[in-house]
């Protein structure tokens, strides 16, 4: 189990770009934190996600 944005979800074994995907998020407007890490937006295809990972996913919204 993957804690994402304080809930348990099955997403271990993912890709972070895969889970984000699915989750249907827009990759441009959002940033990832791993493990109290914020991860490049270039290493979303490249880090898996594993069991016990904490992930914080937060969305840019512009108004004024």
């Amino acid at each position: 189990m993957v804690k994402i944005n304080g809930k348990e979800i099955e997403a271990a074994g993912l890709k972070v770009s895969e889970y984000l995907t699915d989750a249907g998020y827009n990759l441009q407007n959002i940033a990832v934190e791993l493990n109290e890490n914020i991860l490049p937006k270039k290493e979303y295809e490249n880090t898996l996600l594993k069991d016990g990972d904490t992930v914080e996913v937060v969305n840019f919204v512009g108004g004024g």
